[in-house]
């Protein structure tokens, strides 16, 4: 298989950009996507955040209430940290484990990374092994705070308290093999990415390890 990561800070439209990817073939493991599939009802993970945070972080419905937990995390470091300690050893698990189903195939595997570098500037991709090379879609800060507003409903302050807490733009770009500007319109996206797609379908295969 050809295996790389795919990163990009809120706003970015790394979604949209790895939707594009599945379109044109890819297999997609969006670790966003495990973490809600791991924050249900019922599942170890939310049982742990309900065992530290208690029913404020649990809805009416029974489900995680996403808003809460943001709440607590995004403004305290040390439940930032536990949030953490929490998920992620679950989700590199499952990561680990869906890795595993595909290696061997000819398939295009897209690992969708949103947390590939840390606020801190540190790249965890050594954590996934041989990766035949990492793509991060980038856009200004301007650009992102406009779209969390109009598009997702964000405060203005929020997104942008979020986008500081994230990794820098730099940090981000340093890391990558290739780097897909979204700053413009669609059309220009669309032609950025047939040209990471042509550049990653000629990369050598890799092996998940």
């Amino acid at each position: 298989m050809i295996e790389i990561a795919l990163t990009g800070g809120m706003g970015s439209g790394k979604s949209t950009v790895a939707d594009a990817f599945v379109a044109r073939g890819a297999e997609l493991i969006d670790a966003d996507r495990i973490v809600r599939e791991l924050q249900e009802p019922g599942q170890p993970v939310f049982e742990a955040m309900v065992q530290r945070w208690g029913t404020a972080v649990v809805a009416e419905d029974g489900t995680l209430n996403r808003g809460a937990v943001a709440e607590i995390a995004f403004n305290d470091d040390d439940e930032l940290k536990a949030l953490g300690e929490i998920v992620h050893p679950a989700l590199y698990n499952e990561i680990e484990r869906r890795r595993g189903l595909l290696a061997g195939s000819d398939a295009v595997v897209v690992l969708d990374l949103p947390l590939l570098v840390g606020a801190d500037g540190t790249s965890i991709a050594d954590q996934f092994g041989e990766l035949a090379g990492i793509v991060v879609v980038d856009a200004d800060t301007e650009t992102t705070v406009e779209r969390l507003v109009a598009g997702r409903g964000f405060d203005e302050a929020d997104a942008r308290t979020r986008i500081a807490n994230q990794a820098s733009r730099e940090a981000r770009i340093a890391i990558a093999d290739w780097v897909i500007d979204n700053s413009g319109d669609l059309t220009a996206l669309e032609r950025n990415i047939d040209n990471a797609w042509e550049w990653i379908t000629s990369l050598p295969h890799t092996s998940a390890s």
